[in-house]
């Protein structure tokens, strides 16, 4: 026993230290790479990779882990990198499949043991314990870069100059949403790595935030910030007349609007259209995020409140039943909702700890709780927060939006709009974007053209985060594609329907994207998924291919 686990440290090692090499198995003729243009690293390899064989060792011996860090140890001239993958990647989450037989391991690179922001990575094992796919970005060369890994700043200090930023920017905030965050991070911005804090803080009142803050953590200063809510402009809000049934407690003689039948709660809150500040403090202080919602009796006359706490449940329901996800952590975390947040608000939002609605303003929007679409486009956010991370800023941030229109839109099967029901009061046949016909809505900044629905139409200017509203519905078109079928830019496509579409772009999301994901990437993630799901040679995978040539995506 003792030679057997001195044999498998040895050849871990071996594996790691770039000897013994030439015993692992490459198909070379099925392998296929896409290079990173800017860093001329793999963004993904598809090819079946075997952990090397030792005398006295079995590749059963090695956990998933450390043959997902010997195989990155494998690429390292790929990925220009010098030492160990133990020292360049840090494992951060392992997801065992247990009816496809296949393993996800999820990794960050790190630099003399800081992660390097969107540097993040998978990869995929067959039952067999095969390499079969790697995805992500790997930044090169890292010890010629000149970076200072030590802080002369306290996380504290970081935070501090966000808040003064974030209060600068949208007035006093007597209470954040949850204390704000700071974590080390080398970060890329104009070309230089700079070692920073990046802050999180999320903010309901004065206004709706979940603000990310790079601040140097050598000199305090803002390197780059951004807000990465979903501002949704065509969500509104409105009561429909929709008469709902959903789940409550009653305790001492009132009924409150929580659902303890779902995860840890669906939870849902009266913000009162609070002052400034005043809806933080509830929340900060008191442990929720608003008034309760309450009756006498078993009837709510809040519309906005039911629609949200009734909806909320209806997407719970969806991610159990149909992807076997318990809340949005897939761990039962309480879904909280807060309706009625501020003064005629048209939007709706996650902003990193819970749900927001605003009431409209009765012509542009009705509040916007009221559209299941809406719910479930927003909590996929949270999903996506949970898993790919996706950075919210231009083709990764287009992904994130597009990846909640679609599964808003599975949520709601009736048609292939997002937000028709709150929309435009009074008005009939729109919504705020189509998943069908993406060029029938009016480009917001070119009204004479519409939403773009192939790539040749990127929008590459610096509104909207970099065009992650705009751009989101060339992804948004591709999924309806694979769904539906059709032709479009002369390119025929068979349609897999709704089920098989769902559960592609599902595994995608939460099996390969990573933090800088691309179209490209988007892509190849949606053809790994339907080749794990239905096999190599099935209907789906041509679809996903089809509907990716037919929008110009390569």
């Amino acid at each position: 026993m003792k030679k057997k686990v001195v044999s498998s440290t040895l050849a871990l090692t071996l594996a790691l230290s770039g000897l013994g090499i030439g015993a692992s198995s490459i198909h070379a003729d099925d392998s296929e790479v896409k290079m990173n243009e800017k860093y001329g690293t793999p963004s993904y390899i598809i090819e079946n990779w075997e952990m090397p064989k030792f005398s006295s060792l079995t590749k059963q011996s090695h956990s998933v882990e450390d043959i997902a860090l010997s195989y990155l140890n494998y690429q390292k001239d790929k990925f220009k990198l010098k030492g160990n993958s133990n020292e360049n990647f840090k494992v951060i989450d392992t997801q065992k499949d247990e009816k496809a037989g296949t393993s996800h391991v999820r990794l960050t690179e790190q630099y003399k043991g800081v992660p390097i922001y969107g540097a993040h990575q998978t990869v995929t094992l067959n039952e067999e314990e095969e390499v079969k796919a790697f995805f992500g970005k790997v930044v090169p060369n890292m010890d010629e870069k000149g970076i200072d890994t030590t802080a002369e700043i306290s996380d504290d200090q970081a935070i501090e100059t966000a808040k003064a930023s974030i209060e600068k920017e949208i007035g006093e905030v007597e209470a954040y949403d949850a204390p704000p965050s700071s974590e080390l991070f080398i970060y890329e911005f104009d070309g230089k790595f700079q070692l920073t804090y990046l802050v999180k803080a999320s903010t309901s009142d004065p206004e709706p935030g979940y603000f990310h803050y790079f601040i140097n953590a050598q000199t305090g200063e803002i390197v780059d910030n951004y807000n990465a809510i979903d501002h949704v402009k065509a969500f509104g809000e409105g009561v429909l007349g929709n008469k709902e049934m959903f789940e409550v407690t009653f305790q001492e003689g009132d009924y409150y609007m929580f659902d303890g039948t779902r995860g840890d709660g669906v939870h849902t809150f009266d913000a009162l259209n609070m002052e400034p500040g005043w809806f933080n403090l509830f929340s900060q202080l008191l442990g929720y995020h608003g008034e309760e919602v309450t009756s006498g009796h078993k009837y709510f006359g809040d519309a906005a409140a039911v629609d949200a706490h009734k909806n909320a449940g209806i997407v719970y329901d969806y991610f159990k039943e149909t992807f076997n996800r318990d809340s949005y952590d897939d761990n039962g975390a309480r879904m909280i909702s807060s309706v009625h947040v501020g003064e005629n608000w048209n939007n709706a939002a996650w902003n990193g700890v819970q749900m927001m609605y605003g009431d409209g303003d009765g012509e542009t929007f009705i509040p916007l709780s009221g559209a299941v679409d809406v719910i479930g486009h927003e909590l996929t956010h949270a999903v996506t927060d949970r898993s790919a991370d996706l950075v919210y800023q231009d083709e990764p941030g287009a992904l994130n939006e597009s990846l909640s229109d679609i599964l808003g839109a599975m949520v709601d099967r009736d048609d292939w709009w997002m937000g028709e029901d709150i929309y435009t009061p009074g008005v009939e046949g729109d919504g705020l974007r189509s998943l069908k016909d993406p060029s029938q809505v009016p480009h917001p900044f070119y009204p004479d053209r519409g939403y773009p629905d192939h790539y040749s139409e990127l929008y590459t200017g610096e509104l909207d985060n970099g065009g992650v509203h705009i751009n989101s519905s060339i992804n948004n078109k591709a999924a309806y594609l694979v769904s539906e079928g059709g032709t479009h830019y002369d390119v025929e496509v068979e349609g897999v329907g709704r089920e098989a579409t769902e559960q592609i772009y599902y595994r995608a999301l939460t099996k390969y994207l990573t933090a800088t994901s691309d179209f490209s990437m988007m892509r190849q993630a949606a053809i790994q998924s339907a080749i794990d799901l239905y096999g190599e040679n099935s209907a789906e995978v041509s679809s996903v291919m089809q509907a990716y040539d037919a929008v110009g995506v390569e």
